[in-house]
């Protein structure tokens, strides 16, 4: 059989498929498997917004073709209007913004757009497993930020300085953060931004999880309201998690002038453009009373509430920080085990329950696993029950 090996690139051979897929993947071959291992929101994608695309489905002829690439103009002036009442801070459509295949797709698109061979991309530990491999794809390299678990998996701004090189680009952020459940705080943020400024770096800001946030609400920040830090600045939003719309695969993000110029020739050649239907969603869930979004919170922090007093029984096998946003809880494992992987691997073969090993999240991650509880309450219960049968109490 001939075979294609020698066809493959270094870089894509170099890669691994996320855990968190690889979790869903040998899940999926398993029946009645309790998943918290992906960060998947049981919520439909809310009635406002499919009567919208409905309408527009009906009505509009242009609604299956190309939009501009950096995206259809009525969203990109809803973008604006969104931004500055969220932020205060004014942008313009045409220089400031382009509409993206969800955050994913914009953050691929930036590191193409920023990086050569050996550039270095500042990331948290424990950060996003797929900005680590994006990074690596786009031919950079990933430098680990370590944050402090001691801390409550604090920025260690301290530690900061020594990690910027040359060769470093930009540091990338996700608050409220995954998977840690952790928000940085005003005064965190702040320094990395004085830090990226006086370095003339970037700050890449993912934001997925800024609806999600719980008794620490007024504590989330958003780096991107600082109006001195625009030229250092690229804000990321997706309307994947906040508006149930992670099969829409759209998002936005808001970036300078000369930057944009950039990005958009990258875009345009990896895309063209964001899928027009979904823009259309978009759209909808900017311009409509978004009342769907409490509810949705509301939700989630209940969930937190079950899945914490469900790991409180079994401090045997976990101990946990309590998460202060977005929907993941990250428990370092107690109970004896090899390392997180095998743990998860073991969990899920004995007992039927995915959890993601913390090692896909950076080196600081081992030793932990990432609970998801966006599920429904009835999947968090069973994973618990079956985690209780695998592990009783001597």
């Amino acid at each position: 059989m001939p075979t294609t090996d020698h066809l493959i690139s270094r870089n894509a051979s170099s890669m691994s498929l996320s855990a968190i897929m690889q979790m869903e993947m040998r899940s999926a071959a398993i029946p009645g498997v309790a998943s918290l291992s992906i960060g998947l929101p049981s919520f439909e994608t809310p009635e406002q917004i499919r009567r919208l695309v409905a309408r527009r489905l009906a009505a509009d002829p242009e609604i299956g073709k190309y939009s501009l690439s950096n995206g259809l103009p009525e969203l990109r002036e809803a973008v604006v209007a969104f931004h500055r009442a969220r932020t205060g801070v004014p942008i313009d459509p045409d220089r400031n913004v382009i509409i993206t295949a969800g955050n994913m797709q914009g953050l691929n698109t930036l590191f193409l757009a920023l990086l050569d061979p050996g550039d270095e991309i500042i990331v948290t530990d424990p950060g996003f497993v797929s900005h680590y491999e994006q990074i690596r794809l786009c031919g950079g390299v990933p430098v680990y930020w370590t944050m402090k678990e001691e801390a409550g998996w604090a920025l260690d701004i301290d530690g900061l300085p020594e990690l910027i090189t040359g060769r470093t680009k930009a540091i990338t952020l996700v608050t409220p953060s995954n998977p840690t459940g952790r928000i940085f705080t005003e005064c965190e943020l702040r320094r990395v931004g004085e830090l990226a400024r006086r370095h003339n770096l970037l700050v890449l800001i993912d934001d997925p999880y800024c609806h999600f946030v719980y008794e620490n609400g007024g504590g989330y920040f958003n780096l991107s309201s600082v109006p001195e830090l625009a030229g250092h600045c690229v804000y990321l939003y997706t309307f994947s998690k906040a508006h149930a719309m992670t099969g829409w695969r759209l998002g936005y993000m808001i970036l300078p002038e000369q930057l944009k110029k950039q990005a958009l020739k990258v875009h345009d050649a990896m895309l063209i453009c964001a899928p027009r239907i979904s823009q259309i969603a978009g759209l909808a869930a900017l311009k409509e009373n978004a009342a769907y979004l409490p509810e949705f919170r509301a939700v989630l922090a209940k969930r937190r509430k079950l899945i914490c007093a469900r790991l409180d029984r079994v401090p045997h096998v976990f101990s946990y920080l309590k998460p202060e946003g977005a929907y993941y809880v990250f428990p370092k494992i107690i109970v004896e085990h090899a390392d997180s992987e095998a743990f998860a691997l073991d969990l899920l073969q004995s007992a039927r329950v995915s959890l993601t090993p913390g090692s896909a999240f950076g080196p600081a991650g081992e030793g932990h696993v990432r609970m998801a509880y966006c599920v429904t309450e009835d999947t968090i219960e069973l994973a618990f029950d079956r985690i209780e049968k695998r592990f009783p109490r001597q």
